[in-house]
């Protein structure tokens, strides 16, 4: 295709900074005409769009880790998809590619933070899920941060979401006792039965405070944190000497609408020498090859699963598809396909 000047790019962008769950009037839906790449720009046809709860935090205003998506801006988001008209040197149509497109069906790039992909090697939304940002959180979040060790028990939060199911997979890996935290019964057996988790804690039915002594009565080496609040809290009173806890997020806070209280126990890090640190995946950007190179030889190997969510539907279904993530409703990655 030489010309895009007969495509119509749909498009969701923030309305109004929401307080508590987005709904509906947080978001515009938009179209406009999709114009020709200038020289040193192409354009993507997005295929994939990643739907992740840090997205929650990009809407609020203030000081973060990176800009606020700004009012009137389409959503950002992670997404995959093909390159259908390129004036870049590096980039060739048919070119399988990911990148921060946002919540749109086509995108204008420069390269930026592109990577190109194999969709023959393994299907697209694995390259948002466990060889995408998430994998990357996880391997880094549990080897540097967390400097695991072989044989220790790990407990991690929100594992059956795309970050946590591969933690727990990693930490297998690695021969450690591993503990899983998530929501309902059918999460708890997937961990189990199928990921090869030690044990799984179901926050909705379990004293987890109790599940959390039973299954790892001589204290806990590795907590990664995905959640915050009283899960955190509890964990903190399991801790081994020298133990760590990654602070990768706090879902369970990302919607509340007044101040959250911090942790009651944090003195459990005095007394047993532990740490906590929190940590961005961006930080590793440039070790990202190794990283994916690892995982995808343990995931032809067998050794690893990625478990991707996959919603099909259109542009405009994704402010729905986002709200599955703090309703618990996904399990593995959520990713929304654009089929429509």
């Amino acid at each position: 295709m030489s010309s895009v000047s007969d495509l119509v790019n749909h498009q969701v962008r923030l309305a109004a900074r929401p307080v508590g769950l987005p709904g509906p009037e947080a978001w515009e839906h938009t179209t406009e005409p999709v114009a020709d790449p200038a020289d040193g720009q192409f354009i993507v046809r997005i295929s994939h769009i990643s739907l992740d709860p840090a997205m929650r935090g990009w809407m609020n205003a203030g000081r973060s880790y990176v800009p606020p998506v700004e009012i009137g801006a389409v959503m950002r988001a992670f997404a995959a998809g093909e390159v259908i008209v390129s004036a870049h040197p590096g980039f060739a149509v048919g070119d399988h590619v990911t990148g921060t497109f946002g919540a749109q069906e086509y995108a204008v790039s420069d390269g930026a933070g592109v990577q190109k992909v194999d969709p023959s090697a393994v299907p697209m939304p694995t390259y948002l899920a466990l060889l995408g940002m998430t994998g990357m959180t996880a391997y880094f979040g549990l080897f540097d941060v967390g400097a695991l060790k072989e044989g220790e028990t790990v407990v991690v939060s929100a594992a059956a979401g795309a970050v946590g199911s591969v933690v727990g997979q990693l930490a297998k890996i690695k021969g450690c006792r591993v503990v899983g935290i998530a929501g309902g019964p059918e999460k708890c057996a997937w961990l189990v039965e199928e990921l090869g988790f030690d044990v799984a804690v179901d926050y909705r039915s379990d004293d987890v405070k109790k599940a959390l002594r039973a299954a790892a009565p001589d204290g806990v080496d590795v907590y990664f944190d995905n959640v915050g609040g009283e899960i955190l809290d509890i964990a903190l009173t399991r801790l081994r000497h020298g133990a760590r806890v990654p602070i990768c997020g706090a879902i369970s806070t990302y919607n509340a609408t007044g101040p959250q209280p911090g942790p009651s126990n944090y003195m459990s890090l005095l007394v047993n020498r532990a740490r906590t640190e929190g940590f961005l995946v961006f930080d590793y950007v440039d070790r990202f090859p190794e990283a994916a190179a690892e995982m995808a030889g343990w995931l032809r190997e067998g050794k690893l699963q990625s478990r991707e969510d996959v919603v099909p539907g259109t542009v405009a279904d994704f402010p729905d598809t986002l709200l599955r993530l703090f309703r618990g409703e996904n399990t593995g990655k959520l990713v929304l396909e654009l089929t429509g």
